[in-house]
């Protein structure tokens, strides 16, 4: 009879904590991650962190965004995003002053709105989740100049409306300001096209490969095909600093024609993001329209670093293998 009773009560309290866990969300909470080059590897992984944080909480997620870098027409999906009012917006700018009125907008209307990757700082957006990319920047800066030795000239492949990518090439440059020795020579902008830097590559080296001794990019796609142009080219000694860990990237190291890359978080950022706005809807703070950043006891921060990790010959294996672990899952 007693185990009767206690096994009747132990269903009763597990009925209970389930009630109280599905209670937390309704079947109308909706959740949008907003980015550019949606099919790039970098963002497969912020999507494949936005989901499974969904799929933990039990609510509905959806990827919003152009497959190719294209701040227009990001602009144009925020536009009709905002109309029909998700619970909540996780975006990553491609043109900071387009959308910076979408944002504000959506923060009236009462819709989170938090950035990651690529922020819109001068936006009523609540927070940014990312890497502190002039940090990045300087990082990088330190590894040409310590493989230069203080002196040459050096090309950045870039998107300069990217906030994030000015950033990282400020770090750089306030870096190489110690070295007279070392000048910036070009600064190219790829518009989000691989292709772009494959081309341009070929015609820095068409002018003389003699008067180039390292490749900077500061984004994630662009590495890949100067490592490719060089690779063809039988072009060697050249330093080559890339950003993030896509594929390609890690195989151009591992190959020794890529010196380096600075690998972000991604799915961190697309993970831990959506845990924000979900925390934030069912935790509001009276008001989203106000500065947040200013006030002395916000119950939000104004930035979260989700951190950066140097990849070279010594540890690429390393992020070789934990891709292919979770490529596998």
């Amino acid at each position: 009879m007693k185990g009767q009773i206690l096994q009747m009560l132990l269903i009763a309290l597990l009925a209970t904590l389930a009630g109280c866990g599905s209670s937390q969300h309704e079947a109308t909470e909706r959740y949008v991650l907003i980015a550019n080059n949606t099919k790039v590897p970098y963002w497969q992984a912020a999507i494949v962190g936005f989901n499974r944080a969904g799929r933990s909480m039990n609510v509905k997620t959806e990827v919003a965004g152009p497959e190719n870098y294209d701040p227009k027409v990001q602009h144009e999906e925020l536009q009709k995003l905002i109309q029909q009012k998700p619970t909540g917006i996780l975006i990553s700018a491609g043109d900071s002053k387009l959308i910076q009125p979408d944002i504000n907008a959506a923060i009236e209307q009462g819709i989170p709105v938090i950035t990651i990757d690529s922020d819109v700082q001068d936006s009523k957006r609540l927070f940014f989740i990312g890497t502190d990319n002039y940090r990045v920047g300087t990082m990088g800066g330190r590894i040409v100049a310590e493989q230069l030795k203080g002196k040459g000239n050096v090309v950045f492949y870039t998107m300069p409306a990217q906030p994030n990518l000015y950033d990282r090439l400020h770090g750089y440059q306030d870096t190489f300001a110690a070295y007279p020795a070392l000048k910036t020579t070009r600064v190219i902008d790829t518009k989000g096209n691989a292709s772009i830097a494959f081309d341009m590559t070929k015609e820095v080296l068409q002018n003389g490969a003699d008067k180039v001794d390292a490749f900077v990019c500061l984004e994630s796609t662009s590495c890949a095909e100067v490592a490719d142009v060089l690779e063809r080219e039988h072009v060697t000694n050249k330093v080559v600093i890339a950003m993030d860990s896509a594929p390609r990237t890690l195989v151009g190291i591992q190959k020794g024609i890529i010196t380096a890359t600075i690998g972000q978080k991604p799915f961190t950022m697309g993970f831990f993001g959506l845990k924000m706005l979900d925390d934030i809807h069912h935790h509001n703070p009276g008001t989203l329209d106000r500065k947040w950043s200013e006030h002395f006891f916000s119950p939000i921060p104004s930035f979260v670093d989700t951190g950066a990790t140097l990849i070279d010959e010594s540890n690429v294996h390393v992020f070789l293998t934990a891709l292919q672990s979770e490529t596998e899952k």
